[in-house]
């Protein structure tokens, strides 16, 4: 998207020139203290005009892969060779990040839930009021970086609003395979922050608190691709990924054990589970006792628990359904590329060949579906 305009400068309550990068440490609220809490954040204005991007990280404290992304983009772009802005929300949820904490700490407030925010509201809300207004509101596209919640793992993908023709152009420039389509919960940046005309997607990439190198590079390479869709750098890009998997309401769901004990995934070399196949068994310390986990319909695994220990009621997998188009694809990039085309899981399902016999002779059968958690 070239542009025959003159730049302008980017402007908060501050400005930046067109052709300069500028690093700032932005008060958005106080602490118990009394001190200042501030945000990082890196505003890169383009020395040619352009679209007007940002792209956050650490919504949640305690999810770190998209600080690296962001701390990247920082540094890796040049206003000399840039059309447009680019936003750098470093680190969102500052007092959660400090104490490793998912929500903003004693309150537990979750600051996803806080937006487009309030001057009068609580704490949350009044962090969340001047990110907005101060720097969101003046984008014109955003991307959001999370990962999932503490003890469980999540693949490589996209969750964005596909029926609004906006938020789908920047999840196919983003090149995303997976998305769970949805226009998320109330309060929620993406969902905000695209009914106001910028369209938002998140992207849900791996562990809390671990840093995951190869989710970090591919989450740069796609955000690349993005900027260059958009017209934002002289780069060669793809308008839409080779193969993408929009995933309804009902074509997704949590499965949760109910038993308790050790978890043994039954799923491999691929991520797909046929229905009524065993997503996993749960056996007590003495193996007297085994329960099988069933998956509810044919679907990929993208997301799971971390932990091999589970209580009745946690979760042990998130599936969403795939149809036999989507069978080959899928196992193509795992022959081609390795699990971690997808995404890095720290343990795994069986590491079978396909089309081995999987032990099936158990004591006794569970399965469990529970509804879609949000960013």
């Amino acid at each position: 998207m070239s542009s025959d305009r003159p730049p302008e400068p980017f402007r908060y309550d501050a400005e930046v020139r067109p052709g300069e990068k500028r690093h700032v440490l932005y008060e958005v609220g106080e602490s118990y203290l009394g001190d200042a809490i501030e945000l990082p954040v890196t505003v890169i204005n383009g020395s040619r005009a352009g679209p007007r991007a940002f792209v956050s990280a650490a919504m949640h404290g305690d999810e770190v892969n998209g600080v690296k992304v962001v701390q990247e983009v920082a540094d890796r772009y040049d206003p000399q060779d840039l059309a447009g802005t680019i936003v750098c929300l470093h680190v969102v949820n500052v007092p959660g990040y400090r104490a490793h904490m998912r929500y903003l700490p004693i309150y537990d407030r979750d600051l996803n839930r806080s937006f487009p925010g309030s001057d009068r509201g609580n704490e949350a809300q009044r962090i969340a009021k001047v990110i907005y207004d101060r720097f969101v509101s003046n984008c014109e596209f955003g991307v959001d970086f999370h990962t999932s919640t503490r003890n469980k793992v999540t693949i490589f993908h996209t969750r964005a609003d596909m029926s609004d023709p906006a938020v789908a152009e920047v999840a196919n420039g983003f090149l995303s395979a997976v998305v769970l389509d949805g226009v998320g919960s109330k309060g929620m940046l993406r969902r905000v922050a695209s009914e106001d005309g910028i369209p938002t997607i998140t992207v849900e990439m791996g562990e809390a608190k671990r840093y995951q190198p190869l989710m970090v590079e591919r989450a740069l390479e796609h955000l690349h691709n993005l900027f260059a869709s958009f017209g934002m750098v002289d780069d060669e890009f793809e308008s839409e990924p080779p193969w993408q998997r929009v995933v309804g309401p009902k074509e997704k769901t949590w499965i949760r054990s109910n038993a308790g004990g050790w978890v043994d995934m039954e799923w491999g070399p691929y991520p797909i589970i046929d229905e009524g196949d065993a997503v996993c068994t749960i056996s007590d310390h003495f193996k007297r006792e085994e329960h099988v986990v069933e998956a509810p319909f044919t679907g990929l695994v993208v997301g799971m628990a971390a932990n091999p220990i589970t209580v009745p009621g946690q979760i042990v997998a998130h599936l969403v359904a795939v149809d036999e188009d989507d069978r080959p694809v899928i196992e193509d990039v795992i022959d081609r590329e390795g699990y971690a085309a997808l995404g890095t899981y720290h343990w795994m399902g069986r590491q079978t060949a396909p089309g081995a016999t999987r032990r099936t002779t158990t004591r006794k059968t569970d399965a469990t579906a529970a509804g879609e958690r949000n960013e």
